[in-house]
């Protein structure tokens, strides 16, 4: 019976992609690429880039109700903290790094605690993990309906996850020209449900480099002034996927789904913390709404300077579970003469940002905690 519901589930994923790629693909084509794309670092070591952009339209995203599961989280997080073999925290203001634990063993408790703690930390980091694809989909949609991208290639078969790829014949003219401070974002902030908790593997990495710098939300609402976060509370900007739907086009990929722009406020809250961040950044936010475009320009300005500069609220370290809702990351070019560099990211989707005006900043959260112990 094993044996039978396995074949007839080869037979459907097989079916499956031959719909996706066309009649010219043949079923032994097929099935060595379903095969292939279970080990997708042997994949780019054999092949480099082997995305692919099949010629489908996808239908718009539907909206849904969404539930953080870090809301069931343990406080003191006992499941993980227990279970580590190592355990701490990389600076003040963000990052944890947990040792001895496998993404891909965790149970659904401490799957609710790992999400209390991304959404406190900002981002965890894992070493050493044997996580795969397949299971990676699996942990994923966990935490919400995982994010396909309407432009991007992805691997065959695999449309909802986005390959990470650069080696040395990776063309140099953009990032020749382009600032490292521009390089900062929140993932697919254009959605009008964005993404929340998002797992990256790195399987290939140079010898030196190739990292990625985060920078906590938190920390950048809480280093402005109370004039400029009672200013920035009461305005909304606007994201678009205007920079990824031409940059498709001029590539001459296919655009599976329709250009869309969202309008989200420019401090938001999590839903679990409760505490308020900053959200906006210099790759998706293009405008903010009712002010002039000099306003805008000059404000977005200088909260990208505000965020760029925020050395002492910043983390850089690889492989890595961060929440997209209140933390920006920029990935570091600084490889491309070195080597190659590859790994693979699912991102599920999270809640319409918000921002409740009764939630607090996380040093008033802290301070109140801290205040009532006394």
């Amino acid at each position: 019976m094993i044996l039978l519901l396995t074949q007839l589930y080869k037979y459907f994923i097989l079916r499956k992609l031959s719909e996706h790629y066309g009649p010219n693909v043949t079923v032994d084509e097929l099935a060595d690429t379903l095969h292939q794309t279970l080990d997708l670092q042997h994949l780019a070591k054999e092949k480099g880039r082997y995305l692919v952009y099949p010629d489908k339209k996808y239908a718009e995203l539907e909206p849904f109700e969404h539930k953080d599961r870090g809301l069931r989280g343990d406080p003191k997080k006992a499941s993980l903290y227990d279970n580590a073999t190592k355990a701490f925290d990389v600076t003040p203001h963000i990052g944890t790094e947990l040792h001895g634990l496998q993404l891909s063993q965790l149970t659904e408790t401490q799957k609710d605690d790992l999400a209390l703690l991304v959404a406190e930390r900002g981002v965890v980091f894992f070493r050493d993990q044997d996580i795969n694809v397949d299971q990676g989909l699996e942990f994923g949609r966990s935490f919400g309906p995982l994010h396909v991208h309407a432009t991007f290639g992805h691997p065959p078969g695999y449309p909802e996850v986005h390959v990470v790829y650069f080696d040395e014949k990776t063309p140099k003219a953009y990032f020749e020209n382009t600032s490292a401070a521009d390089g900062w974002h929140t993932d697919v902030s254009y959605e009008e449900q964005p993404a929340s908790t998002t797992l990256l593997k790195m399987d290939i990495v140079p010898e030196v480099g190739g990292d990625t710098l985060w920078a906590s939300g938190y920390a950048a609402y809480d280093r402005l002034s109370p004039a400029w976060q009672q200013f920035l509370e009461g305005l909304q900007a606007k994201h678009s996927g205007q920079r990824q739907f031409d940059e498709a086009n001029a590539n001459e990929h296919v655009v599976r789904r329709d250009h869309v722009e969202s309008i989200h406020p420019i401090v938001r809250t999590h839903p679990v913390t409760g505490w308020k961040s900053l959200y906006v950044q210099p790759v998706f936010t293009t405008s903010i709404v009712g002010l002039s475009k000099h306003e805008s320009e000059a404000v977005l300005k200088f909260l990208y300077n505000h965020i760029n500069g925020g050395y002492d609220f910043q983390v850089r370290l690889k492989w890595e579970v961060w929440d997209n809702r209140t933390t920006f990351h920029n990935a570091i070019f600084d490889y491309l003469d070195v080597g190659r560099r590859h790994g693979w990211r699912v991102t599920p989707q999270g809640e319409r940002p918000y921002l409740d005006p009764n939630s607090k900043s996380k040093k008033q959260a802290e301070q109140a905690a801290k205040s009532s112990k006394q």
